[in-house]
């Protein structure tokens, strides 16, 4: 019994305890951008972003990782995870399913545009080795669902979209990664992708761990990108998206009730969005936490909203950055919730020094202990 206490007693200290991080490296005057973020099964924070001297149309871009161990505040030597030389490799995303096995996800660019991007992966079976030992590598080659169909009812048959998506060629490639996977409980796995060559979304489906993947019906929208997906009691998930369409710039939403196999058209909610990825989880508590950019325009504000009602409405709110002369930029957040209760968020951080990877914990107490600003209901 004494053991019980101590254990709730630990875990609301670390629910109620404030943000501290650091930089994982040094402010450099190269592109560090995207990262992600995810415990090992031993309590280490594993994190990988991509590096070089620009984005897609610099072919020196690689995928780098670095491992901060339990317990320290240093995170290790950075290592390079993948390399495909001549390409950028852009936009890692990691994940340890409930078998303890890590998979990364990684976008090569073919041809310096993202529309040209082949989506690549790797899977650890044993996900707390360091290095890591890949075991299974692959491409994940996608034929979207009724994509010309659902394109051709929302922007009509003469749009350029509705032409790309009849196109086999174009509608097959370019589909690529941002945010972490959602496991089902019945081990389904998603991967949410999208597009620059629609700015519209989809999610590819595994329900073999990862050997085979088919992809869902796209989520079509005016500029809804880069999805993050979230699962309701009810068992329907809900995709928020960046807004890279026309004003208002919100977050967009979307539904699918059929496990990821299809989606409603998204709309867009009330919360503000530069047009800047996000991400939404849900936390053991069973409330929902967002991070991301509270703007209209601009990328110097990084927030965390908590949601104690599923998403319906946003009833706290705190910063993580603010830089109230607008020079700094804090933005695509990476967000895990680790067995401690504690919350997890990498994100790149780009001052007048440099650009780099910040990583920042934090409770869930802190974020419900705001004490001004309004809520923001989708």
């Amino acid at each position: 019994m004494r053991c019980h206490f101590l254990a709730l007693a630990t875990l609301a200290a670390a629910l109620a305890q404030e943000p501290k991080g650091q930089l994982v490296f040094p402010p450099e005057k190269v592109h560090n951008h995207s990262s992600s973020l995810v415990e090992l099964p031993n309590g280490d924070l594993f994190m990988c972003w991509y590096h070089g001297s620009g984005e897609r149309q610099a072919d020196d871009v690689i995928v780098e990782g670095a491992r901060l161990k339990k317990g320290s505040n240093v995170w290790t030597d950075r290592t390079t995870l993948a390399d495909t030389p001549g390409f950028p490799d852009t936009n890692p995303v990691m994940f340890v399913d409930s078998l303890n096995r890590l998979y990364l996800f990684w976008a090569p660019i073919v041809a310096n545009e993202w529309h040209t991007a082949i989506l690549k992966y790797r899977i650890a079976s044993d996900a707390s080795r360091w290095p890591p030992r890949w075991d299974y590598q692959d491409i994940i080659l996608l034929i979207p669902k009724n994509i010309a169909a659902k394109t051709r009812a929302v922007y009509g048959a003469e749009s350029k979209f509705t032409q790309r998506a009849e196109d086999k060629y174009f509608s097959r490639m370019g589909w690529f990664g941002r945010v972490h996977p959602l496991e089902l409980p019945t081990g389904r796995l998603l991967l949410p992708l999208y597009s620059d060559g629609y700015s519209f979304s989809l999610v590819a489906i595994s329900d073999d761990r990862g050997v085979n993947w088919t992809a869902s019906e796209p989520i079509i929208s005016h500029g809804g990108i880069q999805p993050s997906l979230i699962r309701k009691n009810d068992g329907t998930l809900i995709a928020y998206m960046r807004d890279n369409g026309p004003p208002p710039k919100r977050i967009q939403s979307a539904i699918s009730k059929d496990n990821g196999e299809s989606w409603s058209d998204a709309i867009d909610t009330g919360v503000p969005n530069p047009g800047v990825s996000i991400e939404a989880v849900r936390l053991k508590s069973g409330n929902w936490l967002l991070v991301y950019n509270d703007l209209e325009r601009g990328r110097y504000s990084l927030a965390a909203a908590l949601s104690d009602d599923e998403g319906a409405t946003w009833k706290w709110k705190r910063n993580l950055e603010l830089d109230e002369n607008k020079k700094s930029q804090f933005h695509y957040p990476s967000v895990i919730q680790t067995k401690d209760g504690m919350i997890h968020v990498s994100y790149s951080h780009f001052t007048t020094e440099g650009q780099t990877i910040k990583h920042v914990q934090f409770g869930e107490s802190w974020v419900r202990g705001a004490t001004s600003g309004e809520p923001q209901h989708p």
